[in-house]
């Protein structure tokens, strides 16, 4: 072989570096620039107080944190801490803040379907009752609708919470037990709660403790006795009422549009993930808690309004349904479902439902 066709060993493997440097750069330049990039950064305000958020939605947050890998950083903020409850939705629109967690009712959605959310009356009986309902009745695609004809907020989905009861520092017997109550509840409960006398009264998340104990108000008809217990208001009330007015809180999850629309299609599915693995911790965490703190708190006495007495509040709230369905067609037929869910509930019987 001649010398000029003959290569070294040293000159083979520099021409094959050379080679290899202008390959990489090549890809280097081809592919997009992710690393570099700033994170995603949003803000999320949740309705929920600091104590209870730790549960609701904190633990959810910081894995989708950690699972997002650095793309996107969500700061979660606790009721009020941004804006006021009431004037969360037009947040998330405006986009003051890019998320929230929250019922509509409380956070003042303008749509016809927010009635329904947090306490509508006896809509619901267990808390698997709410994701039954908009994933198999067609609730999913009646909020889908009607947020629709919302700018500036998508509506990504709803989840269950905890029942509605009474925590009181006044002892509640009877239904005329009711009359002159003034407790801390939602906007729709407490219209429905004016029928038999009770005052509702909307405050701030952080001054509730406060009005309780300055007799400003009497108790709250705000959640089952998980969350008496895990916020304190246990500590400075001394009844619980068994009977409740709904056996789950309803409350979704909403993003402002363009944010929403601005994420990459993973990170939009580990957000719905987040909210997934959200609604799954707090079914199995208010199912315990509902029971373990009747049973264990120690700090609330039980009192409950007989079956029979308690039958004249569930028959007022059909009223109030059919009160709501004239409201508009789109109420008219959530009306209509919450309907034939519960005569199916019926039929079913036990564990479905009990005579």
């Amino acid at each position: 072989m001649s010398e000029t066709k003959r290569l070294s060993k040293r000159q083979f493997l520099k021409n094959a570096g050379l080679a290899g440097a202008g390959a990489v750069g090549a890809t280097t330049l081809a592919a997009p620039y992710v690393k570099a990039q700033s994170p995603i950064k949003w803000r999320l305000q949740t309705y929920a107080g600091p104590a209870l958020a730790e549960h609701v939605i904190k633990p959810s947050i910081e894995a989708f944190n950690k699972a997002a890998n650095g793309e996107m950083t969500i700061e979660l903020y606790t009721a009020d801490q941004l804006v006021p409850q009431g004037e969360l939705f037009r947040a998330v629109q405006q986009g003051t803040i890019d998320a929230a967690q929250s019922d509509d009712d409380s956070m003042a959605s303008p749509v016809d379907v927010a009635v329904f959310a947090a306490y509508f009356p006896f809509a619901s009986r267990y808390s698997l009752d709410i994701p039954a309902l908009f994933h198999n009745y067609g609730l999913n695609q009646i909020w889908e609708e009607a947020y629709a004809e919302v700018p500036g907020v998508k509506w990504l989905g709803a989840g269950s919470w905890d029942p509605c009861n009474f925590v009181t520092t006044k002892p509640i017997r009877s239904v005329a037990d009711l009359k002159g109550l003034r407790v801390f509840t939602f906007p729709t409960g407490g219209r429905f709660l004016e029928r038999f006398g009770v005052v509702p009264v909307t405050l701030p998340w952080e001054d509730i403790e406060v009005a309780i104990q300055t007799g400003e108000i009497d108790g709250v008809a705000w959640c089952g006795a998980t969350e008496a217990y895990t916020v304190g208001w246990a500590d400075i009330t001394k009844y619980y009422l068994t009977n409740n007015i709904s056996g789950a809180w309803c409350g979704s999850y909403f993003a402002n549009s363009d944010r929403w629309n601005e994420l990459p299609e993973h990170l939009k599915t580990l957000f719905q993930l987040s909210m997934d693995s959200s609604n799954y911790y707090r079914q199995h965490w208010y199912w315990w808690g509902e029971a373990h703190y009747r049973v264990t708190g120690g700090k609330l006495e039980l009192t409950t309004i007989s079956p029979e007495e308690w039958k004249q509040v569930e028959d007022e709230a059909l009223k109030f349904w059919d009160e709501i369905a004239q409201r508009s067609p789109r109420d008219a037929k959530v009306v209509e479902i919450l309907k034939k869910y519960t005569d199916t509930m019926q039929k079913a019987g036990a564990p479905y439902r009990y005579s």
